[in-house]
């Protein structure tokens, strides 16, 4: 955590959403960083051990998607919390790594930010619905 704050890493190729998600987190009280694809997230994590969340798209250009990114940081940065979400696919939460989340877009920001409330609280994700 710097400067008391929690960190979300934001993995979004179109630069609009990006922005919003950005707003959003900034918003709700989080410290916010940007990446356009996952080869960019990989790097920041790399680079950096204060992310507590991330919060990908699915559909990105580069090396792989926002499941497979998912899964890379749940194998690697196992601490590091995970919201999914997508404008072309509906997932099942099964397909995603264990304590991650999903939301269709578009989706509802009160949700989003009661999502990363929930989780970056470390408080059970069954303990609350979409």
């Amino acid at each position: 955590m710097k400067n008391g704050r929690q960190v979300v890493l934001i993995v979004e190729d179109d630069h609009l959403i990006r922005m919003s998600v950005v707003d959003l987190v900034l918003s709700a009280g989080y410290e916010a960083l940007e990446a356009g694809d996952a080869d960019e997230a990989i790097h920041i994590l790399e680079l950096r051990d204060d992310i507590d969340l991330v919060f990908t798209d699915v559909q990105m250009p580069g090396t792989m998607d926002g499941i497979k990114l998912a899964h890379y940081i749940r194998d690697r940065w196992p601490p590091v919390k995970l919201i999914v979400a997508s404008g072309a696919a509906i997932l099942e939460e099964s397909m995603l790594p264990d304590g991650s989340r999903f939301f269709p877009k578009p989706y509802d920001e009160l949700a989003i930010t009661e999502a990363m409330a929930h989780l970056l609280s470390g408080e059970s994700p069954s303990a609350y619905t979409i």
